[in-house]
């Protein structure tokens, strides 16, 4: 994982497995709820193409980009 070696730690497999699964079932989660409060539940690729946007939006809007 990137962290792991940018920060130069040392992960056993289960330690990595255990992060890997958090951050999927969070990227599981947003895509699921996206897309049911866009009104097209179960629709994992349009949840997960405005949850991204919107984080980016979110991102940039945090820069100061208008």
């Amino acid at each position: 994982m990137m962290q792991q070696n940018a920060s130069r730690d040392s992960w056993s497999f289960e330690q990595a497995e255990t992060r890997l699964a958090v951050i999927m079932k969070g990227i599981h989660d947003a895509c699921y709820q996206t897309a049911e409060e866009y009104g097209a539940p179960g629709d994992y690729v349009l949840g997960a193409n405005i949850a991204g946007f919107a984080r980016v939006a979110e991102a940039m809007r945090m820069l100061g980009v208008t």
